[in-house]
């Protein structure tokens, strides 16, 4: 059977709003213009500095990253409160495991929130394996971090399917040897999500036709 590794922020978490808003809060000191969820989509990218710098026009100074990242989590986790599960995710997930398929999580969020989270939204136990940034790894690409994850399970690449809401969880999938299906709920539009070539869903519970 295939083994599915989702993604958790923007795919299975629906915390658009929260990533949004917090976003506005810390660039609030920099005068910027308060942007909404389709102009937020529109510049967004990963590594996510590359997405700060596109917001601020610039290349990012010495220590500025380190900043602004540990501001956004502080608010970040603060509006994360009011998220809940996409609506048809527990549905999918549920779906999957009825068909035999294993099941993981693997999240550039930090490890030790992404753990609480699962379990608190009961789901916690549907997966082989968690894995989220721990402390002293650095964030960026999802490519490398795809291929210790898939190694540690000990599952065959050919046998995967990633799926996630950005460009990044595709060329991670495609870097490990495995396949993606992409989701439009998230950060990314389907505009940009289609011009990668994989399959493209609006609904979670679609997932199942494409694995």
């Amino acid at each position: 059977m295939t083994h599915i590794v989702w993604d958790w922020n923007g795919t299975l978490f629906n915390d658009l709003d929260a990533v949004v808003d917090a976003t506005n809060e810390i660039f609030d000191s920099y005068g910027l213009a308060r942007v909404d969820l389709d102009s937020f989509r529109a510049i967004y990218t990963r590594p996510i500095w590359a997405c700060y710098e596109r917001m601020l026009g610039r290349s990012l100074e010495d220590g500025e990253w380190e900043r602004l990242d540990a501001a956004f989590h502080d608010s970040y986790h603060r509006m994360m409160e009011r998220c809940r599960l996409a609506a048809d995710a527990r549905h999918a997930i549920d779906a999957l495991a009825d068909a035999g398929h294993s099941q993981s999580l693997l999240s550039m969020w930090h490890h030790d929130r992404l753990t609480v989270a699962v379990h608190e939204y009961g789901i916690g136990d549907v997966f082989r394996r968690v894995d989220g940034l721990r402390p002293e790894e650095a964030g960026g690409s999802k490519a490398e971090f795809m291929v210790r994850h898939l190694s540690r399970l000990g599952v065959d690449p050919a046998e995967v399917v990633a799926i996630g809401d950005s460009v990044d969880d595709a060329v991670a999938a495609r870097h490990a040897g495995a396949r993606a299906v992409l989701y439009t709920g998230g950060m990314q539009g389907r505009a940009e999500l289609d011009r990668f070539g994989v399959p493209v869903v609006d609904r979670l519970t679609e997932i199942s036709a494409y694995i």
